[in-house]
């Protein structure tokens, strides 16, 4: 019986450790803390449109002068709307009034396209300029999709930073909200906002939802002694500026005076990943889940390497923790889980978790969901479903470095769907 070569060779290139770099390198980076008005720095890392040409002014010719036309389509091209920072801060704090013991995502949605803006600080205070946020280091639980907000105005190839400034106009359809996995956020519309309203939207509340055991704020946090809320305060700020042995030396700081610091032995990790240590990387997430066992961000970063250095057994293992710590509110978990499960040959229990990752990520900021399933249905001979959800995937994800592949598997399986609708028997 003929089959793709999916199991062996073009399986495990396209969805194995391929699969996870893949999806890390899709994944934008939220702001580390919030963003002084002062010094917004736009990240390297931005998704494009086509653009960048620079376009020669006419010079208008006296004998065709004409009068502006006030109130048209001309007029508004000539006279556009002027583009001026927008600035917002505030506050989160838990239902009980108390600020969140660690620091908590604020994130902008624009038409259902989710962008991550700032951190909050230790006390839950946030301040940033709209479509500015700086560079960080994306952890395992973010997702990607294009935002709005970026169309036209960077570089091809980028992912998801906006590096231009915001108008009035692009906020009619979006909204403000925190981000933190077992909570529910108050949502704050930013729709009729103008450049000069007072940048204070007021406290966003976070209010616990139930049957989740595992959250990604850590309540060792509430324990630290002043110094080291200090230094890990100041280790969020080095990252911001993108001075990552400072943040380092801060960090340890951090937990050298409170040695059950878990977000800050996470924070520490994440640093050790950026200087290509894992290693040391490892250690530190260790040393987080020995703080705080339901502490999930260390388990979502111990996945991702597993994934990365091809342990499949250890990633199957941890993101199988996360799932029962939290089954609600990380669709990359169940991506890890999946891809490991695959390349264990477990292919019934990889098709589980596509497909409740696929369930789960309703705003698909994890598009190469759809060809990993795609694969998966392939080599269970499902060619019918492996077709549709790879047009799925090249579809949500025209762009994507490796459409190319998936493009081609796509030929191949539907020339086996036509196969077999002619009745022609499998070949060997």
């Amino acid at each position: 019986m003929k089959r793709l070569l999916f199991p062996r060779r073009a399986a495990r290139l396209a969805v194995g450790a391929a699969l996870a770099a893949s999806l890390v390198a899709q994944q934008p980076s939220p702001a580390p803390s919030p963003t002084p008005p002062s010094t917004p720095a736009p990240s390297p890392t931005t998704p494009t449109a086509p653009g960048g040409r620079t376009t020669p002014t006419p010079t208008p010719s006296p004998e065709r002068t004409r009068q502006p036309e006030f109130g048209t389509q001309r007029q508004r091209e000539t006279f556009p709307e002027m583009a001026r920072p927008i600035f917002l801060s505030g506050r989160v704090m838990m239902d009980d009034g108390t600020p969140p013991p660690d620091a908590v995502v604020i994130e902008r949605v624009c038409s259902g396209v989710v962008r991550p803006e700032a951190y909050t600080d230790s006390k839950g205070r946030f301040s940033f300029q709209l479509g500015q946020n700086t560079a960080m280091l994306a952890d395992a639980s973010v997702g990607s999709a294009s935002d709005p907000l970026d169309w036209g105005n960077q570089p091809s190839g980028a992912s998801g930073r906006s590096g231009r400034t915001v108008t009035e106009r692009d906020l009619m359809a979006c909204e403000l909200r925190a981000s933190l996995p077992g909570f529910r956020s108050d949502v704050v519309s930013l729709a009729g906002r103008r450049i000069m309203d007072n940048p204070d939207i007021g406290v966003i509340v976070l209010r616990r939802l139930g049957h989740v055991e595992g959250t990604t704020i850590s309540m060792t946090s509430l324990q630290a002694p002043k110094d080291a809320k200090k230094a890990y305060d100041k280790g969020l700020e080095a990252v911001r500026k993108k001075k990552f042995e400072e943040a380092q030396t801060q960090f340890e700081k951090a937990v050298q005076g409170h040695p059950r610091y878990a977000a800050a032995w996470f924070e520490l990790g994440m640093i050790f990943e950026r200087l290509k240590n894992p290693g040391q990387a490892r250690k530190a997430y260790g040393e987080a889940l020995r703080a705080d066992s339901k502490y999930v961000k260390p388990y979502l970063q111990l996945a991702m390497l597993a994934v990365q250095e091809r342990q499949w057994q250890e990633a199957a293992e941890t993101t199988a923790r996360i799932l029962k710590l939290n089954p609600v509110d990380f669709p990359s978990a169940y991506f890890y889980h999946s891809v490991a499960n695959f390349n264990l040959r477990n292919l019934e229990a990889a098709e589980k978790s596509a497909r409740a990752a696929l369930k789960l990520d309703t705003q698909h900021r994890v598009p190469k969901l759809e060809h990993l399933l795609g694969v998966i249905l392939a080599n269970q001979q499902d060619y019918a479903g492996a077709a549709e959800h790879m047009k799925s995937y090249i579809e949500r994800a025209p762009d994507a470095s490796d459409v190319d592949v998936v493009r081609k598997q796509l030929v191949e399986i539907e020339k086996l769907l036509a196969g077999r609708a002619a009745g022609q028997p499998p070949q060997p």
